[in-house]
């Protein structure tokens, strides 16, 4: 199982890589690429479990006494039809979640932009607006289809494709996303689909059926009620009891897709756009509808997941809501960032008084002692080495030989006004401080 890593800085990893290693949906793959699950694909083992552990308990505790009570040709077919038939529902389940269902390549950068703003007028010295139109019409076969704009994938979907939001790809003819089977449900994948839960039906309705043959059997060979005979067989019961259930969810779906099929739609279609209350373009009849499933071919897939990645190189901003983008668009402020905005907010009513002179860039030894060691050694470091070229201190700005960085001169500001109001007395340097806090 391969599960796509987050992205790392660096070029020189991603030369070998290849397209399963990249993919920026959220799909597992297997095999190195070869096949392709949904990022749910944990629940098809339980969905494995669910066919697989009933047939077993009905070969062991019901068909393997049936054989004795028929022939050695009939005994031996009941265990064998049944063996056959889960395996041939296993396969189908793992073709429909291990198939690409139809996923479209998403596009490295957005299209480029076809018309101009017309709600907006560029006046002098303005960039026109470029903007992307959200829903676009397109023709196929005669028939005038609206095609929406994908922000995710950076294309215009075809008709009946739809983003799944689980697997975070843009499917053609999306159906749904089915969690019994971990993958979505479109285009490539759809005929498997059905055959999967159609023979899901009939393996349930062959273990019921036989189950209630065993039951009529001891009855008949013990000349006993119905009742006696069931608890004689507790599972036969719990099977019957399975079976039944289950028949009436893969059965019901079953119904509800042969519906679809004739009427050519999409479990998505029919219940977002309601074709039963106005046309549907894609129905060609109820025959031709059923040959479309079953008898057309599969198209291959768009993507080559086994493919090496060719990187290209990023373009440069630009706009698509209008005007052009900054490169540096959505970075954080570095002051911001970096807790900077404090500490000039504090100081700016006795910058703006005082100017910029160096009255507090001398500290005393007394006030000294109160900073913090990592700020005092700062101070005595420029203090002791006069003349020296200017250089970046511990705070990360450059600072002379006997200047202090501001955020140290608002520090010794503080810590010195502190004292100076503790002893009631009053300086020029407690001044300055009394200063800054009624500004």
């Amino acid at each position: 199982m391969y599960v796509v890593p987050p992205p790392e800085s660096g070029s020189g990893s991603d030369r070998d890589l290849r397209v399963y290693q990249t993919w920026k949906g959220s799909n597992i793959f297997f095999l190195q690429g070869r096949f392709v699950f949904g990022p749910d694909v944990r629940s098809l083992a339980l969905t494995i479990c669910l066919i697989a552990v009933p047939v077993t308990i009905f070969c062991i505790f019901v068909a393997r006494k049936l054989m004795d009570d028929f022939s050695d040709s009939w005994g031996v077919s009941i265990v064998a039809v049944a063996v056959v038939f889960t395996i041939y529902d296993l396969i189908l389940l793992l073709v429909t979640s291990g198939k690409d269902p139809g996923i479209i390549p998403r596009n490295a950068h957005p299209p480029e932009p076809e018309a101009l703003d017309g709600n907006m007028d560029a006046g002098a010295g303005q960039t026109p607006q470029l903007r992307l139109p959200r829903i676009k019409e397109v023709e196929v076969n005669g028939i005038t289809f609206k095609v929406k704009y994908c922000d995710t994938c950076m294309l215009y979907r075809p008709p009946r494709c739809s983003h799944c939001s689980i697997c975070n790809n843009c499917v053609e003819k999306f159906d749904h996303h089915c969690p019994w089977v971990g993958q979505c449900i479109g285009l490539r994948n759809y005929r498997f689909f059905f055959m999967f839960v159609f023979s899901t039906t009939l393996l349930c309705i062959y273990v019921h059926a036989f189950c209630w043959v065993y039951i009529r059997k001891i009855t008949d060979s013990e000349h006993t009620t119905i009742w006696k005979a069931m608890f004689k067989t507790p599972a036969s019961i719990v099977l019957i009891i399975y079976t039944f259930i289950s028949m009436w969810f893969v059965g019901g779906l079953t119904a509800f897709h042969l519906y679809l099929i004739s009427t050519n739609q999409t479990t998505y279609e029919n219940f977002r756009y309601r074709y039963d209350r106005r046309s549907n373009p894609h129905n060609k009849g109820v025959v031709n509808n059923f040959k479309e499933t079953f008898c057309s071919a599969i198209p291959p897939s768009k993507n080559d997941f086994r493919a090496l990645v060719h990187r290209e190189p990023p373009l440069p901003p630009r706009s698509v809501a209008g005007g052009f983008m900054s490169p540096n668009m959505g970075k954080a402020n570095d002051d911001i960032e970096m807790g900077r905005k404090a500490v000039w907010a504090d100081m700016g009513p006795a910058m703006s008084e005082h100017g910029t002179n160096n009255e507090r860039l001398h500290v005393k030894d007394g006030e000294l002692g109160e900073l913090s060691p990592e700020v005092r050694t700062t101070v005595d470091e420029q203090s002791d080495r006069p003349g020296v070229h200017p250089r970046r201190s511990s705070w990360g700005r450059k600072s002379g030989s006997w200047d202090m960085s501001p955020e140290v001169m608002a520090l010794a500001g503080r810590v010195g006004g502190e004292q100076n109001q503790n002893r009631g007395g009053s300086s020029s340097g407690s001044g300055l401080v009394t200063e800054n806090r009624h500004s």
